[in-house]
């Protein structure tokens, strides 16, 4: 008998690089996901068909890293079951068959996602459903970080396995008049290990000069009293990390207000601090300038009436807006005209 499974993807609403700091972060659990119908089989064999997808295989004794699975889900699936056992969870043979709404590569944690739903079969399957939802998550951090080589923090993986069960904020912005949305630039994530590794490098950086291990363990004040050189690319993402953890509450307080006004206000200030500060918007890696272009492009038609911000990693990838609903028509056909049909996408959070 098979077993029905749904796991949301994400979407970051402020939070951009503090997880990995343990820092703050605002993020929310969205209406598109990843669904499964899984089932035991005895073949000592986890199957993953997905539509589109090239099916995957692996086998219980053979849950070894191997670097050339890098990038793949076949890699989060092997990850997955070698987390399990090393926790003395139980783990077994599965088929399961797959189907996303979420787009690859578009920002909204679809890696993070899939990696949480294989927990969760794991865990229904073979567990009687008794392993911590925070357990699922940080053992589907560990499979992102060593088995598929992406250096990411928790936060995607907590949303998409607790939804909104960290500290729910009620958000409606359709109360406010205003509409989110997400616009794929269609920049490539390919050869940006590098850049996405040095952002975390660079803040552990500064913090190791206070004997901490991560950001979030220094005094602000601390650091703020030193006297910095802002052209050192660590110092400047350090206080992109002050700046934002400390805007994070600020933009909570606005949503549980209603005050839609001072969220996009705050809002820009997140993206401006990730532009100007963090700089993930472009890279010498891969020379892609999309992301860029879709940030220039929502300043024009936004200034002055919404926000625009990054998305997620950055570098490659999505523009995050928010603006009043009535604009939303014309945003998304001028966003459209320049990077395709179906790229700007109104969003809805759970």
């Amino acid at each position: 008998m098979r077993k029905e499974f749904f796991v949301s993807g994400r979407t970051e609403l402020a939070g951009n690089h503090t997880d990995h700091q343990n820092g703050r972060v605002l993020a929310a659990a969205i209406e598109l996901g990843i669904r499964a119908r899984a089932g035991v089989n005895n073949d000592k064999l986890v199957r993953v068909r997905s539509e589109g997808q090239p099916d995957i295989e692996v086998r219980l004794n053979q849950l070894t890293l191997r670097t050339r699975e890098f990038g793949t889900a076949q890699a989060l699936v092997r990850g997955m079951l070698a987390g399990f056992r090393e926790l003395g969870l139980e783990i077994g043979g599965f088929d399961a068959t797959v189907s996303t709404s979420l787009p690859s590569g578009a920002g909204l944690s679809s890696s993070a996602a899939f990696s949480v739903l294989i927990g969760r079969i794991l865990n229904e399957l073979f567990n009687g459903g008794a392993v911590d939802p925070v357990v699922i998550a940080r053992v589907a951090q560990r499979a992102e970080n060593s088995f598929f080589g992406k250096p990411c923090g928790l936060m995607s993986q907590l949303v998409c396995s607790l939804a909104n069960e960290i500290e729910p904020v009620a958000v409606d912005f359709d109360s406010m008049g205003l509409t989110l949305c997400l616009t794929d630039t269609g920049g490539s994530h390919a050869g940006l290990d590098t850049s996405y590794a040095r952002i975390p490098a660079d803040m552990v950086y500064v913090a190791n000069l206070f004997d901490k291990g991560v950001l979030g363990d220094v005094d602000p004040d601390a650091f703020r009293a030193k006297g910095w050189d802002p052209s050192n690319r660590p110092v400047r993402r350090a206080m992109h990390f002050f700046d934002e953890n400390e805007r994070v509450p600020k933009m909570r307080d606005a949503l549980k207000a209603g005050d839609g006004e001072t969220y996009m206000r705050l809002m820009n200030e997140s993206g401006r601090s990730s532009e100007k500060l963090l700089n993930n918007i472009v890279t010498s890696a891969t020379g892609d300038t999309k992301l860029a272009q879709g940030l220039e492009l929502s300043q024009r038609l936004l200034e002055g009436r919404g926000a625009w911000r990054v998305h997620g990693g950055g570098f490659a990838g999505c523009v995050q807006a928010l603006m009043p609903s009535a604009f939303f028509v014309y945003y998304k056909a001028e966003m459209e005209k320049t990077f395709g049909a179906g790229s700007c996408r109104e969003i809805r959070l759970l």
